[in-house]
């Protein structure tokens, strides 16, 4: 059945806040749906002291509408940046929720085929991932960046949820990709040498770090922490740009 629509919680034009490509320009487009509750439905786990945060968009990839593909190319006109999209001055951001989740993927591969034959060009295409779900070969060959940020005991899902490693080594196969870790304390820094880096080779210029941080309050100790960890421990140590300057406020 083809696919001509795309289940979108919400879209925005902003700039890349975090990881290899911070502050490069960004068309960020949210998918709905995610096959990890990370804090529990509506922070249920976070309450009962399993985990230690909550996914912060829940409340956006629970709902979604389903939008011909000709209503991101409307947005891009109202936002006067279609030709640098074409021109990949402004990287596409798939993000969710889970955009590998098969239907999603499925929708992103219908939407790229499209854009590539009505439009003439193909952007530049980062996935953010969850690394649980296999990427099929469809998505795979016409993604430019994977950026996998696996998820930590601290989320309160289950080891077995969390890795899976055939879908870890498939992104490990691709010539672009990120592993992006968000650390709270140093502890995290040795979960994830235990369960991830060391268990499946992941070069070290291919770790990021960032700071589990959602508020300008605490944006600069919470840096300097990451910075801190980034020294001591040989990887990247970046910092979330969205927070410095826009704080909690979502879609900017």
């Amino acid at each position: 059945m083809k696919i001509n629509t795309l289940n979108i919680s919400e879209d925005f034009y902003s700039v890349q806040g975090e990881g290899h490509t911070s502050g490069v320009p960004a068309y960020f487009i949210r998918l709905k749906a995610c096959n990890l509750m990370c804090g529990g439905a509506d922070g249920s786990l976070m309450k009962e002291g399993k985990a230690t945060w909550w996914c912060d968009t829940e409340y956006v990839w629970r709902k979604g509408l389903e939008k011909p593909f000709d209503y991101l190319v409307e947005r891009w006109q109202q936002e006067n940046i279609l030709d640098w999209i074409k021109e990949g001055r402004v990287n596409l951001i798939w993000t969710g929720g889970e955009p590998t989740i098969p239907k999603n993927q499925r929708a992103i591969v219908g939407f790229l085929d499209w854009f590539a034959a009505t439009h003439l060009a193909y952007p530049f295409n980062e996935v953010e991932t969850n690394g649980t779900i296999y990427i099929e070969d469809e998505l795979f060959d016409k993604l430019n960046q994977i950026n996998c940020s696996v998820k930590l005991e601290n989320s309160g899902m289950s080891k077995e949820r969390r890795i899976n490693p055939k879908s870890i080594e498939r992104i490990m196969s691709h010539d672009n990709y990120w592993f992006k870790f968000v650390i709270s304390t140093e502890d995290c820094l040795r979960e994830i040498e235990r369960d991830f880096i060391k268990p499946f080779n992941i070069p070290a210029k291919r770790v990021l770090m960032m700071p589990g941080l959602d508020k300008q309050e605490n944006y600069h100790e919470r840096t300097k922490f990451c910075m801190e960890m980034g020294k001591k421990y040989g990887y990247t140590g970046l910092t979330r740009l969205h927070v410095s300057a826009w704080d909690q406020t979502t879609g900017v």
